[in-house]
């Protein structure tokens, strides 16, 4: 069964919802109580991630860094990452290429 534009849970207290993905790209919005995480992972795929409400602190490769509504921050490729929600958050995530781990078609 297709996950493509349905509401997922990820973790806890958080939500994604996948669109449908071009050849080498896709999207998701991921929304995130306060408090949330997003656990850490890697994965081949670059990866940016825009910011659309609330304010989210990344792990990227250990460093730290804060973002807020309209912000956005770039995820190379291999590189060990997570994020905790600081407040009630929504992401826009570009993958390039499709994770295809992610997509149920």
């Amino acid at each position: 069964m297709s996950n493509i534009g349905v509401w997922e849970n990820a973790e806890p207290g958080v939500k994604r919802k996948i669109f449908e993905p071009g050849q080498t790209i896709m999207m998701m919005e991921v929304h995130f109580e306060a408090n949330a995480e997003g656990y850490v992972h890697s994965h081949p795929h670059e990866q940016l991630s825009y910011c659309l409400k609330g304010k989210l602190e990344f792990t990227i490769d250990g460093e730290k860094h804060v973002i807020g509504q309209g912000e956005t921050i770039y995820i190379p490729s291999g590189a060990k990452h997570g994020a905790l929600a600081l407040e009630p958050s929504i992401l826009l995530d570009t993958f390039t290429p499709v994770r295809e781990d992610l997509v149920k078609r």
